[in-house]
């Protein structure tokens, strides 16, 4: 099966988008694409008004904690000395608006960088980029202590192209407004110099099981091979709202006291206290 751009305008335009969205995508979920990830950007481009997608560079920007500087139930990992930090740290590099984005997100928001996106936000780990009327605005949203406000600021729908929910990132604004996967991370911002970020979200293993709440409120179709579905962001938060408002331990792993989960509960037992 060949997808083509024209199926794919087709297919989003049958799912009634909001003109503000939010893309998680994968380009191999749809099988063959004619024209590949630039015709999926073309696509979005052409139906929705805003298009949000991810821009992060952690793994070029990334580093370890600094040796000694441990924050509670922050579930990382530190330096064993300063001369290993200061190894990892030259290793790294500073984040600039033309670096690559980091690989694990796809292929699509790399070619919605390269071809598309004129605006990027600065944060060196969870950088957002934007094209549309309101990409200024949901960009500007964006603090270096709150990573996630470009998603708090969209008005309109997620949408999950050929991914679940566990590239979902609007469930973790949810649980951080609820006090929980509120983690501090370390990057390289210039040559020499490093900076700590705070409220970096965590794990997202366990996100399907916020399927069932949010059935009535998706609309799904096929494009291709791929399972492409349409949620209104605030019906996102309120699902996950009321799951974690329900059991504390909702949407996350219980069985490994290593994981981030378990640190991202703890910080909801004490928000909670």
């Amino acid at each position: 099966m060949v997808v083509t751009k024209a199926d794919l305008v087709d297919g989003l335009r049958q799912l009634g988008l909001a003109s503000e969205v939010i893309v998680h995508s994968s380009l191999s979920s749809f099988g063959y694409v004619d024209g590949g990830a630039e015709a999926v950007c073309a696509a979005l481009t052409e139906v929705c008004g805003t298009v949000l997608m991810p821009g992060g560079t952690w793994d070029l920007t990334g580093i370890p904690a600094p040796p000694g500087l441990v924050r509670p139930d922050n579930a990382y990992w530190n330096a064993a000395d300063w001369p290993e930090f200061a190894e990892k740290l030259s290793a790294a590099t500073s984040f600039s608006d033309d670096l690559p984005i980091d690989r694990w997100l796809g292929r699509i928001p790399e070619v919605f960088r390269q071809t598309y996106s004129t605006l990027r936000t600065s944060h060196p780990l969870f950088a957002y980029q934007a094209l549309g009327p309101a990409a200024e605005r949901l960009l500007a949203a964006q603090r270096p202590d709150w990573p996630l406000g470009p998603i708090e600021a969209l008005d309109g729908d997620v949408l999950l192209l050929g991914v679940s929910h566990t590239s979902n990132t609007t469930i973790h604004l949810a649980e951080q407004h609820l006090g929980r996967s509120l983690f501090y991370r370390y990057a390289k911002n210039a040559d020499g110099l490093w900076i700590e970020l705070p409220n970096i979200p965590g794990e997202s293993h366990h996100f399907d099981d916020i399927e069932p709440v949010l059935r009535s409120a998706t609309k799904e179709i096929r494009i291709g091979q791929a399972r492409v579905r349409r949620i209104p962001k605030d019906a996102v938060l309120a699902a996950t709202r009321q799951l974690i408002e329900a059991d504390p331990t909702a949407l996350l792993c219980t069985d490994n006291p290593e994981c981030r989960c378990a640190a991202a509960l703890q910080q909801l037992v004490s928000v909670r206290r």
